[in-house]
């Protein structure tokens, strides 16, 4: 079953005039290199070449058309989401009818995205496409994906201020006494109550659990005297945010202090020396350099950022391994830290874009250490 999803912006001889995902379509088959197409999988990269946003689906991208395979549940919702695709319903087996497709179409050469296929999956595609020889590729669509256009930005700032907005009404809540978990459900119910989803699973850690990164929620009571983290992001359009901030609960020591003024001081030295051309490890080591000045260096073990869209991590690197350049209009955090197992930890990270001679920031909460 085929359905030619409507097309409402579509001009003379049915061109898409101001589709971003034709824009997107025709840049990617730009990078195709001799393929005769490539097949999409990956939920992120799928949205970004359609607009289609359900669970499944496989996008079948040539320079002649664009096909969108899913499934019974899907197909309505993919041909009012995916104007200029043809979208199929696949029958019991979808690699068959991927297979069929392709051979119909005569495409003997067919890319796929070799970080996102599982040797199970390749097995399943070497067998309904015999006479086609699968190339592995990378980057093909993510190439697109880290330059953001305006209407991603417009997405990224709302959820960028509805992060800020919410944690800033939580400050009147967190108090000792209050329980890691129950603090993390007020912030999503914040972010939800705002209409916007929840970008990943917040992080809130405090007292000497605040030297985990990643720390999940626990049922740890918040004590007079503790360093909170808190990492929050909100989804809009699919587009995220990404924020963290570490408070004082109580007025701090002189330790708390020192190790909250070198990660600002770091932060602060990287917001104003990042620019399009360094590489994401030159980057680094604008906030890198100063915190292994200071004697925390061992305590600093993850990367200074990460690109955010339609993914919460996403490209480029803005790491000690990241040896791409940064390019205008690419998102990113920008978020040093120091976490001293059995003491705590510190970091504060905010969001901007890469413009031409320097960073635009997309967040705009306080980095004075407040104190609750």
């Amino acid at each position: 079953m085929a359905i030619r999803a409507p097309n409402p912006l579509a001009g003379k001889g049915g061109r898409l005039m101001d589709d971003p995902c034709l824009r997107r379509r025709a840049a990617t088959v730009g990078r195709l290199d001799g393929l005769g197409g490539l097949l999409v999988m990956t939920a992120e990269n799928r949205r970004y070449l359609t607009g289609f946003t359900g669970s499944w689906g496989a996008v079948l991208l040539t320079p002649a058309e664009t096909v969108l395979l899913t499934d019974s549940r899907y197909v309505e919702q993919a041909a009012t989401e995916a104007p200029g695709c043809r979208v199929l319903r696949h029958g019991a087996e979808w690699s068959q009818t991927l297979g069929e497709t392709v051979t119909g179409m005569g495409l003997h050469r067919l890319g796929f995205e070799k970080e996102n296929v599982t040797v199970g999956l390749y097995e399943k595609l070497s067998a309904a496409l015999p006479g086609t020889e699968l190339v592995p590729t990378e980057g093909r669509v993510e190439a697109g994906r880290a330059i953001k256009d305006d209407g991603e930005l417009q997405s990224i700032r709302s959820a960028a201020a509805l992060t800020d907005q919410v944690l800033t009404e939580a400050l009147e809540l967190i108090r000792p006494g209050m329980i890691e978990s129950e603090l993390a459900l007020a912030l999503e119910l914040g972010l939800r109550r705002n209409g916007a989803e929840v970008a990943f699973e917040i992080i809130v850690a405090s007292g000497p659990r605040s030297s985990l990164p990643h720390g999940r929620p626990s049922d740890r009571v918040l004590a007079a005297g503790d360093l909170v983290t808190i990492d929050m992001g909100a989804r809009v359009n699919g587009y995220h945010s990404d924020l963290t901030r570490t408070f004082a609960l109580g007025k701090p020591d002189s330790r708390q202090e020192e190790i909250y003024q070198v990660v600002r001081e770091a932060q602060t030295a990287a917001l104003a020396g990042m620019k399009p051309g360094m590489t994401g490890r030159e980057a680094d080591a604008l906030a890198r350099d100063i915190i292994n000045a200071r004697g925390f260096g061992e305590y600093f073990g993850h990367g200074l950022g990460h690109g955010v869209g339609l993914a919460v991590h996403e490209g480029p690197r803005v790491s000690l391994t990241g040896e791409t350049a940064l390019r205008e209009g690419n998102v990113v955090t920008v978020e040093p830290g120091i976490y001293i197992p059995g003491w705590g930890g510190v970091r504060i990270e905010d969001l901007v874009v890469l413009r031409p001679t320097g960073v635009e920031m997309l967040s705009s909460f306080t980095r004075e250490l407040v104190v609750l």
